[in-house]
């Protein structure tokens, strides 16, 4: 089981993501899905690393048990033995039998245990080493996990940032299609096609005023010379009366 997780999390490690987000619909989703993939596998590498650690620790207890027990009988057969050398010392050879027999007793056990520690000390290495590669391995699927949530929250950051530089652009293209700043300079030059022709109206009304003032001004001066051609008339004809 710990095998199929651990290969199944190496197997999307070593995915070509961009080759998967370029066939992707919506890359967002897919980036989503894979981090969901991954947690969801790290979970289960979790939950198998942890049961494997259980073990392991069950048999270090069985191992330590042995310890004990080969020491603990150990002391029984040393115990044993001094009790027979006290009743052999003193002459009870049937008591002093019955506690060598119990001392072989207790050797047998101490044996026992010694050849079951000795037997669990290989595995029990090898398997913390195991623990050892499974807490490296999941705390490097820890660290991708990381990075591959830092990375999708990059890229769907600078997807939506295009998004809006995008909506941005489509907007001054509309705008270069519309502008209304050139409506504001046609109706500028309107006006000023007005006030020109309003200005040339007043050329116009001015100078026409200046040619009455001057039409005046000649009448004026033929009336002063008809008024001097009469009066210069009217001198001669008083000589000629005289």
């Amino acid at each position: 089981m710990k095998q199929s997780i651990f290969a199944r999390v190496a197997q999307l490690a070593k995915a070509n993501i961009n080759a998967l987000l370029d066939s992707a619909e919506d890359p967002q989703k897919m980036l989503d899905q894979m981090v969901r993939d991954y947690s969801a596998n790290i979970r289960e590498a979790e939950a198998a690393v942890a049961q494997t650690i259980g073990n392991v620790r069950m048999a270090e207890e069985d191992y330590r048990r042995a310890v004990n027990d080969a020491h603990t009988w150990g002391n029984k057969a040393i115990a044993a033995s001094r009790k027979a050398d006290e009743f052999r010392a003193a002459g009870n050879s049937v008591d002093a039998d019955k506690f060598d027999a119990l001392a072989r007793l207790a050797l047998q056990r101490q044996m026992t245990a010694e050849s079951t520690a000795k037997a669990q000390e290989p595995d029990l290495a090898a398997q913390n080493e195991v623990v050892d590669k499974l807490k490296n391995g999941l705390d490097q699927m820890k660290g991708k996990l990381g990075e591959l949530t830092v990375k999708r929250n990059q890229l769907v950051n600078r997807a939506r940032v295009a998004a809006a530089q995008s909506q941005v652009n489509d907007a001054l293209k509309s705008l270069d299609v519309g502008d209304p700043t050139s409506a504001i300079g046609r109706y500028e030059e309107n006006i000023r096609r007005q006030e020109a022709t309003v200005r040339g109206q007043q050329e116009l009304a001015a100078s026409s005023l200046d040619a009455q003032f001057a039409s005046l001004e000649d009448l004026g001066e033929q009336t002063e010379v008809e008024a001097r051609l009469a009066a210069l008339k009217s001198i001669d004809r008083k000589a000629i009366d005289y």
